[in-house]
């Protein structure tokens, strides 16, 4: 069912991709080779090595933490709690879009190593940053609309008018919420329904984003000798691996997926980035990360899923929340989720010094 997303994201990457690696330029020798006290190829393959594991099992433990805790009453996507804590990973999630996916890309781009026509004429990071935001936007309405069409007999689900007043369905990933004129009464039974196809056609679309950054920083780190730039990479990575992929369960949970697509969705997360790694040290002697073609590759990557994850975050994940009836019935809640929406994105803006 969830193909439709996947299927628009992965076709809008692939031509991505192939545009960028038909790009040739020449660049100056020191743009092609790691030099330094800091290169040491034995000592790199051994902080990769423990990189794979400990990512590995950090995104592991995100991942499923939601998942698994869902007998807990406390942890329930019903309890106060569990909007906190996705929250606290939304933060995660958008920091990692405005802090460290979106500067990468931009510093690959105006990289020395480019040439001056066009690379440093245009801001391309911003511009594509801006198209995928777009796209994704584009794709997240009409696999909505798709789903809805097809789950309920080619007929998109509408809203009552009740007590003379008109509501617009707007349900989205933190639960249901109205856009427009709201007044007394509720919506009626055929919400639930919408809703849950909402809620899946958001954590694949999140799901994609994810996947797709997580392997161009292991790609990046794998293909890297530096041990000075290895180091607080690890470190930084299973922080930030580990409350995304919380991010990314409290996702799954509310999709109400079956234990198969669960735990296909679970595992996908968790191996992207030490695949990315593994892919990065088998490609170390023909992937220069100061390469052009590396350089312009992974940058225009880099933009695209910045795009998408600081819509993910904005769009599906906090405004969903705040604007939805749990949050506006409680002022005393919001606070609480803002502070988590702000620890979140303070301690992932933090890694930025390190990663």
């Amino acid at each position: 069912m969830a193909s439709t997303p996947t299927k628009f994201i992965s076709i809008f990457f692939l031509l991505l991709t192939t545009f960028a690696t038909q790009v040739l330029s020449v660049a100056p020798e020191e743009c092609s080779a790691e030099t330094g006290d800091c290169v040491n190829k034995s000592k790199a393959l051994t902080l990769k090595i423990i990189a794979i594991v400990s990512i590995l099992v950090t995104s592991m433990i995100g991942v499923c933490l939601p998942l698994v805790t869902r007998s807990i009453p406390a942890l329930s996507p019903e309890r106060s709690l569990f909007v906190i804590v996705k929250c606290f990973a939304a933060g995660i999630i958008l920091a990692t879009g405005f802090m460290h996916v979106l500067p990468d890309s931009f510093d690959m781009l105006s990289s020395q190593c480019l040439p001056e026509q066009p690379w440093h004429k245009f801001p391309f990071s911003g511009f594509l940053a801006m198209l995928s935001a777009i796209v994704t936007l584009m794709v997240d309405s009409m696999a909505t609309s798709l789903y809805s069409r097809k789950h309920n007999g080619g007929i998109l689900p509408e809203t009552e008018v009740v007590g003379g007043g008109h509501q617009e369905l707007g349900v989205v990933g933190g639960g249901g919420h109205f856009h427009g004129h709201h007044h007394s009464g509720g919506i009626k039974e055929g919400t639930q329904g919408a809703q849950l196809l909402r809620y899946r056609v958001v954590a694949m679309v999140l799901e994609l984003g994810i996947i797709v950054h997580s392997v161009v920083i292991g790609l990046s780190m794998g293909a890297s000798n530096n041990t000075c730039t290895i180091k607080p990479l690890v470190a930084a990575l299973c922080f930030h691996q580990m409350f995304e992929g919380m991010g990314l369960g409290g996702c799954i949970l509310q999709a109400d997926y079956k234990l198969f697509k669960k735990a296909a969705m679970a595992f996908f997360f968790a191996v992207t980035t030490p695949f990315g790694i593994a892919l990065g040290i088998a490609l170390s002697k023909t992937y220069k990360e100061n390469s052009p073609t590396a350089l312009i590759t992974v940058g225009l990557l880099n933009a695209s899923s910045a795009g998408l994850l600081i819509y993910m975050a904005l769009v599906d994940l906090l405004s969903a929340d705040f604007m939805g009836p749990k949050l506006q019935g409680s002022i005393k809640l919001q606070i609480k989720s803002y502070v988590a929406v702000l620890l979140g994105a303070g301690g992932m803006s933090l890694m930025a010094k390190w990663a």
